[in-house]
């Protein structure tokens, strides 16, 4: 795909800073921050007692500082969120959404600036740039929300809010690279770690492909072998055929399974 630019300036931006920055968010998050270094970037969840994800992010670490991008819809939650446990902590939260821009260049052919942080948007090659002041030129073609989003759900990439949510919790994502299970101690981590030590689950978030453009609305009912076995969550008619996310009973939920929806064969496979 030729290199395009996605004004990503819409997204929740929160920085964090204080002695106690890492520490906090390493208690709060399903990943590793306490040994993030400036340049790194994870993605996590924020989970509640019960194991069910509250939010999702990218965390930036920068020499003196955190930058938590995240869902527009997670912005004022995750403030919230966050403040209500700092009690003793040298930790300050700033929302700087208003006062920086965001920006992801997805595509083949373009060297990332020093300064690019490697995240993608739609599953892409790509990474995304922050600042402040006005949106610098970078002479690519942009790139609408809408579109980005059509190619996003057909790389498999879903998107909390929308694909899963505060019914969900990790392991039904499938998105096991937003945790760490060596860690310490987090929010969540005993029903985490309790599914993981069963290794059981009874539904899953999977990804479907139909080789036809078909309109399938989100809350569309999946059947497998005349019994019905999921739901879908979102989809999109992309080159000609219909990619989207559902929530899958186990055992249909298997990479490579045939399964129904809107009457037409589609095909299951794992989320990225």
């Amino acid at each position: 795909m030729t290199a395009s630019v996605i004004d990503l300036s819409g997204r929740g931006r929160i920085k964090v800073t204080g002695e106690d920055r890492a520490r906090l968010l390493h208690a709060m998050t399903t990943n590793h921050v306490q040994q993030m270094q400036p340049g790194d970037v994870v993605y996590a969840f924020f989970l509640d007692a019960q194991g069910r994800i509250l939010a999702d992010a990218h965390l930036l670490c920068f020499e003196d500082h955190f930058l938590l991008d995240v869902a527009p819809a997670s912005r004022a939650f995750l403030l919230e969120h966050l403040d209500h446990y700092i009690i003793a902590d040298d930790v300050e939260l700033e929302d700087v959404t208003a006062s920086t821009w965001c920006l992801g260049v997805e595509g083949d052919g373009v060297e990332p600036p020093a300064d690019a942080v490697q995240i993608s948007y739609t599953g892409e090659p790509g990474y995304r740039l922050y600042g402040s002041g006005p949106l610098p030129e970078l002479g690519l073609p942009p790139m609408s929300l809408e579109e980005a989003d059509a190619l996003r759900i057909a790389n498999r990439k879903p998107a909390f809010g929308v694909d899963f949510g505060d019914k969900s919790i990790p392991q039904e994502t499938q998105l096991m690279h937003a945790v760490h299970f060596q860690k310490g101690c987090y929010i969540g981590q005993e029903i985490v770690e309790r599914v993981r030590a069963r290794g059981h689950l009874n539904k899953l978030l999977m990804a479907f492909e139909i080789a036809a453009p078909v309109t399938v609305a989100a809350g569309e009912k999946v059947f497998h072998e005349g019994k019905e076995t999921g739901e879908i969550t979102s989809s999109v008619i992309h080159a000609g055929k219909t990619f989207g996310f559902g929530v899958i009973r186990v055992p249909a939920a298997a990479v490579g399974a045939v399964v129904e929806v809107a009457g037409h064969s589609a095909t299951l496979a794992a989320p990225k």
